[in-house]
């Protein structure tokens, strides 16, 4: 147990090899309840892309974008640069962001479950605006409520998947909020598929259709056990440690159960998370907080995903053919997560990161060359190339769907002590809708002024990237959540920063 005079100290030592349990049923229905929660953002940044290549969204709502689609003249990659379109898509990040932030104090007061009812009322309401959308202002007002919804439960939701998981399968069934997010776009694409055949309200459906999650969202919010963590995080010890061996099937959880009181007691007695999680013992966590989420984002992955159809009709496949083939990315992308499931508390985090970006890099770097040399600005890609690069950028979505997809929200969601874990979850919500926020608005201008030199741009980032995941990043897999401040201490970089004493407890490694 933590000791010493200077107060609660957090986890003392490592108790991981007495851990006990095995996956029981109540763990997978908890986890899949609550990994719905990904779904209602993985339908949003797939309906998007396809709701603003659809004519009469676009003639009622973005007239000169319609106008400029309709003449052939216009440059393919400039052809849908307009920011008000841009800010139709990247509005709800920017609420994301805000709301994000809002939400950890409510995460780490209230519990991870009323985080997650939050977040599907929210996405609820938006969606029932986005759906009755008469004009400009309610568009915008029902994406600011999606933008709240997705600020909630992206914040919440890897959190209680990370700390109701067994520690050996915690890579696993963290995933399955990935594996939402894909299933959600795959499914909002073959949505889009269906409604834009139906004129002049398809794109009504599309966006209405977001309710469908956000209720299922917003119910198993409702009927989900609360984490023992967290419980016992509120002092209700005994509660806790039933709900504990209930998820671990045996009421040997002793050691388990001392890591979460040791570490409550140091939450505890913090009484300003986000100011804490700034001291030094604490810089690997807001270093991974900050970047891990960067670089997801920086792959590229959202603009193909957002601006798939439009993508795709830039390089001159028909209206039908784009989002046929935005579809069919959605589907990679959902299959790909499956892979990662299987293999990452086999294999671990970093082998994933690094395979997958080595392959994301060549897959770009192909596109880039073949756009560059066969297409110009009233070109079209002829049938054979234009074949190749959907293949080719199916690859690039397989590699991110087994690496920086799942493993962009697993890694930072796993490795922050109690007492700043809500906060740092927020930091890693926050940066990532940031950047999906300057990439969404940006992408369209970037792809007009750049071209193909846009492929090259996120090649250099995944580049970036694998090497800093090669060089700081120490392999998480099996290390229980509680415990993870003495992998901090091994590394050879971060043991320089991080001390190896606890406020007079002392570490034996």
């Amino acid at each position: 147990m933590a000791g010493g005079s200077f107060g609660p100290a957090g986890v003392a030592k490592e108790r991981a090899e007495q851990y006990q349990g095995r996956v029981t049923v109540y763990v997978i229905i908890a986890c899949t309840v609550a990994a719905v929660g990904g779904s209602i953002f993985g339908y949003d940044i797939g309906i998007s892309g396809g709701v603003t290549s659809m004519d009469a969204f676009l003639e009622k709502f973005f007239h000169t974008v319609y106008i400029k689609k309709m003449h052939a003249h216009e440059s393919n990659y400039c052809k849908y640069n307009n920011q008000g379109l841009s800010a139709f898509t990247s509005s709800l990040y920017l609420a994301g962001l805000v709301s994000s932030l809002m939400a950890s104090p409510v995460t780490r007061k209230y519990g991870r479950r009323a985080s997650i009812v939050c977040g599907g009322i929210s996405f609820l309401v938006g969606a029932t605006l986005n759906a009755a959308a008469a004009n400009m202002a309610m568009l915008l007002l029902g994406r600011i409520m999606l933008g709240v919804g997705i600020g909630f439960g992206n914040q919440a939701v890897p959190l209680y998947l990370s700390e109701m998981a067994p520690t050996h399968l915690r890579g696993g069934l963290n995933m399955l909020f990935q594996l939402a997010t894909t299933l959600g776009i795959f499914t909002a694409n073959m949505i889009n598929y269906g409604t834009q055949k139906l004129q002049p309200w398809g794109w009504r459906l599309s966006l209405g259709l977001a309710a469908f999650p956000a209720l299922l969202m917003t119910v198993g919010g409702l009927l989900l056990p609360e984490t023992p963590n967290c419980l016992i995080e509120q002092g209700r010890k005994e509660k806790g440690r039933k709900v504990l061996e209930k998820l671990r099937g045996t009421k040997n959880v002793d050691a388990e159960f001392e890591d979460m009181v040791d570490a409550s007691e140091l939450s505890n007695s913090i009484k300003h998370p986000f100011r804490n999680i700034l001291e030094k013992k604490n810089r690997p966590q807001l270093v991974m907080a900050f970047f891990m989420p960067t670089f997801q984002i920086l792959t590229g992955i959202n603009s193909i995903l957002f601006y798939a159809p439009v993508l795709f009709q830039s390089m001159g496949f028909g209206g039908n053919a784009a989002l046929y083939s935005s579809a069919l990315t959605g589907a990679v992308l959902a299959s790909s997560t499956l892979i990662s499931i299987a293999t990452v508390d086999r294999l671990g985090r970093r082998p994933l990161l690094i395979s997958g970006g080595i392959q994301m890099v060549t897959c770009q770097v192909i596109v880039a060359i073949i756009l560059g040399v066969k297409f110009g600005n009233n070109q079209e890609l002829s049938k054979a190339f234009s074949i190749l690069v959907v293949f080719i950028i199916c690859l690039f979505v397989l590699a991110f769907g087994w690496s920086w997809g799942p493993l962009g929200w697993t890694v930072p969601s796993e490795i922050f002590p109690l007492e700043i874990r809500s906060a740092g979850q927020s930091i890693t919500v926050a940066v990532n809708l940031l950047f999906t926020f300057i990439i969404a608005q940006s992408f369209l201008s970037l792809l007009c002024a750049l071209k193909f030199g846009i492929f090259l741009f996120f090649a250099a980032w995944i580049t970036i990237m694998t090497i800093f995941v090669y060089i700081f990043l120490p392999e998480t897999k099996g290390v229980p959540i509680e415990e993870m401040i003495f992998l901090w201490r091994k590394h050879w970089f971060w043991k320089r920063i991080v001390p190896g004493e606890v406020e007079g407890v002392e570490i034996n490694e």
